[in-house]
């Protein structure tokens, strides 16, 4: 396949998944980054001015995955603090079908935190995101956790939520804090959660000790999305159901998941998914810098990593991250559950952008919408992802 120049593309003779069906021997326009008609190849109207891609039958299109927890790929991590780190994400990411991300941070000193925020604020308000992936915020992952379940978090650096202190960041991240994963339970907590929720930003319940009655105030409180289910929180047990019981019980949160077979046993993701449904999850790889990077050592947060066999670890053997790539999630989690494709989709693009609030331009194929497209091969590998319109991986140029 030639490079694609032009603006105005056509994807023809394609499985096209949109909000509402899926369209066999379908066709997608998509002219000015923007998606511009769905239908079927036999009510194709004029297709001059527009490039053609016929894409092979058996192959699945997409919407663009979107990535709310994700530190670092391919050598680069968000608290590196440079726009050549964020440059490294943007354009490494579409290769697993992720078109859009919240740059994640990690618990550190403050001084350190401050100068990833401002980094990836400026880079935000700076960025077009054609043909890159776009970074749509901040997750602030600590330093408001509970130091009892710090996991790969710098224990050293963890404090109590600080509402003045979470101020003073967003207004240095220039607004751009979309979600932070804090401890409710924590003094302070519970008006962390109350401030982030009466100010659009997502409340959620992460690195916590938190009881089902903590939890429960938590969510009362505005709390509604959950930090990768089932690691580093309060497990689920008959007399004290945790945060785990909750989250399967209370349908107001949305919890996240690292489907790598790693941090979350296949029948653990199954048992959540079918407590969840694909309305309640979120597909997520906590990946750090080592994902798309050989074995060896590594940093996280100042932390030696050990990256050996598909998994990361500190040296006393704690996960640190994972070096998952969302597309692989996706087939694992197609695997683990015997889902649908398209309540992958929901989990993998319409959970996070509904989530998020960016639905009525990302999150799902239709008119109108950003063209960020993913096309998924018969064995459902990423073949060719588009990025506002433009190419931004394509398998046959790679290899």
């Amino acid at each position: 396949m030639d490079k694609i120049k032009s603006t105005s593309i056509l994807l023809k003779g394609i499985r096209v998944y949109t909000e509402n069906e899926i369209i066999e021997n379908g066709y997608i326009k998509i002219k000015d980054n923007l998606i511009d008609e769905i239908g079927t190849t036999d009510r194709l109207g004029s297709i001059e001015d527009y490039e053609v891609l016929e894409i092979p039958s058996g192959y699945h299109v997409v919407p663009g995955f979107i990535d709310v927890h994700i530190h670092g790929v391919n050598g680069a991590d968000t608290m590196d603090a440079t726009k050549e780190a964020l440059d490294t994400m943007v354009t490494a990411l579409p290769k697993e079908g992720t078109t859009s991300f919240l740059a994640t941070t990690i618990t550190q000193e403050a001084e350190e935190i401050e100068k990833a925020i401002k980094n990836a604020g400026e880079y935000i308000e700076m960025q077009s995101g054609q043909g890159k992936a776009e970074i749509l915020g901040i997750h602030l992952e600590g330093p408001f956790v509970n130091a009892k379940k710090a996991g790969a978090q710098p224990i050293q650096h963890i404090i109590d939520p600080n509402l003045e202190l979470f101020k003073q960041w967003q207004a240095l991240a220039k607004g751009t804090i979309k979600l932070v994963t804090l401890a409710p339970e924590r003094p302070g907590g519970l008006e962390m959660v109350r401030y982030l929720k009466e100010n659009g930003v997502i409340p959620s319940i992460g690195h916590t000790d938190a009881t089902f009655e903590q939890v429960s105030e938590a969510i009362d409180a505005g709390a509604n999305h959950v930090t990768h289910l089932y690691n580093q929180m309060r497990g689920l047990h008959h007399r004290e159901p945790g945060v785990v019981g909750a989250a399967f019980l209370r349908d107001e949160l949305k919890a996240e998941m690292i489907v790598d077979g790693v941090h979350v046993h296949p029948e653990m993701v199954n048992l959540a998914y079918k407590q969840k449904k694909s309305k309640g999850l979120l597909l997520i790889t906590d990946s750090m810098r080592a994902k798309c990077l050989k074995n060896g050592t590594y940093d996280l947060g100042g932390q030696e990593v050990i990256v050996q066999d598909g998994k990361a670890v500190l040296g006393d053997g704690t996960l640190a991250g994972s070096i998952l790539k969302l597309g692989h999630a996706v087939k694992n989690v197609l695997q683990y559950t015997g889902c649908t494709i398209s309540e992958v989709i929901e989990m993998a693009s319409v959970n996070p952008a509904k989530q998020l609030n960016v639905y009525n331009r990302k999150g799902s194929l239709a008119a109108g919408k950003d063209a960020d497209i993913v096309i998924l091969d018969d064995q459902m590998n990423v073949y060719m992802t588009f990025c506002r319109g433009e190419v931004a991986f394509n398998k046959e140029e790679e290899a």
